[in-house]
């Protein structure tokens, strides 16, 4: 059987979704809780950087959320719309711009540039392609625990 959980801003106990912003907030969920994480239309609102009143970088934040509460071997599948698509800058709640390059060069294995930014996990990019839309970007990269 499957179970289905999620986060919002509001919480929903009769559908299984807990409350919290993750711009600020962590993922209420405990260590490695899910085979799979999914990101729909999301990542593109985190902002990269905050003054609160230290500088954070929320995106790097999540990314080691999302890798907290994936057991090993899970997978992370995001789906956002991604430069050069206009949908990418349109909406003025895209503060995140991602690209071909931003998970393979700042979140994967080999060259995890997200680690000078206190990234703190491995993932492998599984596949990555455009939507036959052209407009949004489809990741799926699987948690590893190389050290």
């Amino acid at each position: 059987m499957i179970e289905v959980f999620g986060v919002d801003l509001k919480e929903n106990p009769n559908l299984q979704i807990r409350k919290a912003d993750l711009a600020v907030e962590q993922i209420p969920f405990e260590d490695q809780f899910f085979d799979a994480v999914s990101a729909f239309d999301f990542i593109e609102h985190i902002p990269r950087l905050l003054y609160s009143p230290q500088r954070r970088y929320p995106f790097v934040e999540l990314m080691n959320e999302i890798y907290r509460v994936l057991k090993p071997e899970g997978v992370l599948m995001s789906v956002t719309p991604a430069y050069p698509a206009g949908e990418a800058f349109r909406d003025p709640t895209h503060v995140n711009i991602i690209t071909e390059e931003t998970f393979p060069q700042y979140f994967d294995q080999n060259n995890r540039l997200a680690a000078m930014y206190g990234f703190n996990g491995y993932f492998q990019i599984i596949e990555q392609k455009w939507h036959e839309n052209q407009t949004h970007l489809c990741t799926i990269m699987r948690k590893l625990t190389l050290k």
